[in-house]
């Protein structure tokens, strides 16, 4: 089986093929027969898309910003030129989408059915910057793939786990009933580097207190006890919690109201600016990439350095409302592009919380290195780096789906 693998994110397409034997997972991630990431953020209206196969390596600029015909490019790669592992498109069996936002429908991988597919866009106002380009890639796959069966994935689910006095908001009973409550996102990532810190540390997932920090340009942090999510910072949208990359984090609400009165600026214009013109883009007037910040601080340039000091003073305060919501903390996991890659943030951000006992190792941190613990040997609270692999856990739920159909019931 050939199971195709779409992960959109915001500023981001990644994919990946994967082929499956037998009627057993393997334990470990397998080995992709094909790679590929499409960074919308590094070229104005234009995406550099890089594309891997073993022992190969290529970079393609893609002359527009059409997230539609850039997959569509990135599809071509399957079939055509030095990367080809397919003679067509036909060999793939099924298509595993991550969909950020499923509402209080969807908890499980579910097949993508126009129903389903208006559902995802109903939900576009809840998750703006992504659901759109989840619905891209659907229609997209369509176009090229026909009838293939396409399974949805949902952020969501993870966090069905939180309680009420966590997942509800302190508003009028009449606005819950709406379906006004946390959902929590980057469920798939965050249940993924659970599992495997357990697997590292040697230790029951049962018996451990985790915070997991996805940090990447939108960014959540998740509180796992036994197992299951209790608190997240992400809420009714993606919108909430963290300062991000382009978008502002929690913020007073009053601001909002005050816009709309004094400004005249629409709830959608206000919409807009809050998800892709604030955060570190909004504060610096410079770009939403963590890495541009930080040469532009270490340039000296003053807003760089504020945007710089206001996000890690915003990451400490939501770590540690996490902390408080477990009551404790034994194990604290960076993952995603910043999480794994940004030494300086982890240092910045572990400093604040040496009171717990947490000692980070510089030299081991300074390394950045994958699915490994950064902290000292005597440190309270272990720090560790894991490498996110949310297209194999989305390939592991599809799977899943797959071989529930039983003989003669799949598409």
């Amino acid at each position: 089986m050939k199971f195709l693998i779409l992960n959109a994110g915001s500023s981001s397409q990644k994919s990946c093929l994967y082929e499956l034997a037998g009627d057993r997972l393997p334990e470990t991630a397998p080995e992709p027969l094909w790679e590929a990431f499409i960074d919308w953020t590094v070229l104005e209206n234009q995406g550099r898309l890089m594309v891997e196969t073993p022992g190969q390596k290529q970079v393609i600029i893609l002359e527009t910003g059409d997230r539609q015909r850039g997959i569509a490019r990135m599809l071509d790669t399957l079939v055509i030129g030095d990367h080809a592992v397919l003679k067509s498109l036909g060999e793939i069996d099924l298509v595993g989408h991550r969909v950020v936002h499923g509402g209080t429908n969807y908890a499980e991988a579910t097949l993508i059915t126009p129903t389903v597919q208006q559902a995802i866009a109903d939900l576009i106002p809840l998750a703006p910057a992504h659901n759109p380009a989840h619905l891209e890639g659907i229609e997209a796959i369509g176009e090229q793939l026909g009838d293939v069966p396409q399974i949805a994935v949902f952020d969501t689910a993870f966090h069905r786990t939180i309680a009420a006095p966590a997942a509800e908001y302190p508003i009028p009973q009449a606005w819950t009933d709406l379906g006004i409550r946390r959902y929590g996102f980057h469920g798939t990532s965050h249940k993924y580097c659970a599992q495997k810190t357990a697997e590292i540390l040697g230790k029951p997932l049962t018996e451990l207190k985790l915070i997991t920090c996805h940090i990447g340009n939108g960014a959540s942090l998740t509180a796992i006890k036994n197992g299951v999510s209790i608190d997240t910072t992400m809420g009714f949208t993606p919108l909430e919690g963290l300062m991000m990359g382009a978008r502002s984090g929690s913020i007073d609400p009053a601001i909002v109201l005050f816009l709309q009165e004094t400004q005249g600026l629409t709830p959608a214009e206000i919409n807009a600016t809050l998800n892709k013109k604030s955060g570190l883009l909004g504060v610096s007037g410079r770009s939403p990439d963590l890495r541009v910040i930080l040469q532009a601080k270490a340039e000296g340039d003053e807003q760089a350095q504020l945007a710089y000091a206001m996000y890690i003073h915003c990451f400490r305060r939501c770590l540690g409302a996490m902390v408080a919501s477990l009551e404790g903390l034994d194990t604290l996991v960076f993952t995603a592009g910043v999480g794994e890659n940004a030494a300086t943030v982890r240092a910045d951000v572990c400093q604040a919380f040496q009171f717990l006992g947490l000692k980070l190792d510089p030299e081991l941190n300074d390394r950045s290195p994958r699915n490994a613990v950064i902290s000292t040997p005597d440190s309270l609270v272990k720090v560790v780096i894991v490498h996110t692999e949310e297209d194999w856990a989305i390939a592991q739920d599809c799977w899943q789906w797959w071989h529930s159909q039983g003989p003669g019931k799949k598409p």
